[in-house]
């Protein structure tokens, strides 16, 4: 919790920093991009970093995070934190990562606000900073204790043991482990993260769904290449496309992710767009091994039925379940789909059950527009769970 006299001092302080936040935001990550450029080429997401993404998800984490404080001193944000932490986690983000940020961070904003930032104001300002990293690297720690592993250690070896063209943007890689180690635990839902080393040196990370349900010792990652309109294309899906056979080895983290299956005695709903239908699809298969019961509906859309990876897969898992059922929307579809299916996902005539709990993953304006409709249908905002491939701007901005 803030003290009083920093509480003043933020309440006061937050709308001049608010405004400046996303210039502070571009200025640390100079600093700090100047200082270490090591975390440029192989930590940090350089297509989100030339896109803008990471430093608006930064610069609006900081300030939910000291509203929070100021206006809702019993509480903190744990959603976002959370969210923050299972993705440091798969990073292998240690505590010291934590004073470098400060070190820029600071920096950047005497730099920004100038004779604004007295000794009173950066006081305070570091009281909200450390009370923020206090909390992710409580959380990281758990996160790591979970998964029997030291800060930072999450990185193992894994062969690929086929690869499959799911469309022409989309291939599945199924993998096992190098060594002789034991499968790393995970949740229906649940991502890991993957690094490349690039032609150049680079070793570019990126996180992607696991498209499978647990306890098998194979792994599948359903990857999309990312092709740039008007933005370079993307870095490790061009690279995993390109070059990755099977037989060759992926660095590749234990699981992690904020997005879980849960809440099983309750209705559910699976909703995706494009290629978010992977976690989608590790929680219908879940759900299809455990002889799930309970009624599911599944929503998904796309721009074309050969453009929905594991179109295939998506309905037989559904036509597992007793009580289970799915409707596709397609953009540009095929001859004789019906025209309510057509164009956007668009929930009305689906019957949305008393206690639902969904569960969305696609774009940013596919998961406003159908948690907009959840809300109409009765669903609780609580009750609607999702993610962002991604920075989380979402968030951020809520």
């Amino acid at each position: 919790m803030l003290s009083d006299r920093s509480t003043a001092t933020v309440r006061a302080t937050l709308p001049a920093v608010g405004a400046a936040i996303g210039d502070i935001a571009d200025l640390f990550y100079e600093k700090l991009f100047n200082a270490h450029p090591e975390l440029l080429r192989d930590l940090f997401n350089r297509g989100n970093q030339a896109s803008g993404d990471q430093r608006r998800a930064l610069a609006g984490s900081i300030a939910a995070f000291a509203t929070a404080l100021v206006e809702r001193p019993g509480t903190r944000p744990d959603v976002m934190l959370d969210r923050i932490a299972h993705k440091h986690a798969s990073l292998g983000v240690t505590p010291e990562s934590y004073e470098v940020v400060h070190t820029h961070l600071f920096a950047a904003i005497a730099d920004v606000l100038g004779d604004a930032v007295t000794p009173e104001v950066a006081a305070a300002w570091d009281e909200v900073y450390w009370l923020m990293a206090g909390s992710l690297i409580a959380v990281e720690e758990r996160l790591y204790a979970q998964q029997g592993v030291l800060a930072g250690d999450v990185w193992h070896a894994w062969e690929v043991a086929a690869r499959v063209e799911e469309t022409e943007d989309v291939a599945t890689f199924l993998l096992r482990p190098a060594q002789d180690m034991t499968a790393p635990a995970f949740r229906p839902g649940q991502y890991v993260s993957v690094q490349v080393e690039l032609p150049y040196g680079a070793r570019q990370i990126r996180q992607y769904s696991l498209s499978c349900a647990p306890g098998s010792r194979l792994r599948s990652i359903t990857v999309k290449r990312v092709r740039g309109q008007g933005s370079p294309d993307g870095e490790v899906s061009g690279h995993l496309h390109e070059h990755t056979r099977v037989g060759d080895l992926l660095r590749v983290s234990v699981p992690y992710g904020d997005l879980v299956l849960d809440h099983l005695d309750a209705p559910l709903l699976l909703a995706s767009a494009g290629i978010g239908c992977t976690p989608m699809l590790s929680m219908l298969e879940y759900l299809a091994q455990e002889g799930h019961q309970g009624p599911v509906t599944v929503v998904h859309g796309d721009r074309s039925p050969a453009d929905h990876a594991l179109r295939t897969d998506h309905v037989r898992l559904t036509e597992k379940l007793p009580d289970a059922e799915a409707h596709f929307w397609y953009e540009t579809p095929e001859a004789g789909q019906p025209a309510n299916r057509t164009g956007l996902v668009d929930l009305a005539g689906i019957t949305v059950r008393p206690g639902t709990h969904a569960y969305l993953c696609g774009p940013l304006p596919f998961m406003r527009a159908v948690r907009a409709q959840l809300l109409e249908a009765g669903v609780r905002p609580a009750d609607v769970h999702y993610e962002v491939f991604g920075p989380d701007l979402w968030l951020a901005a809520s």
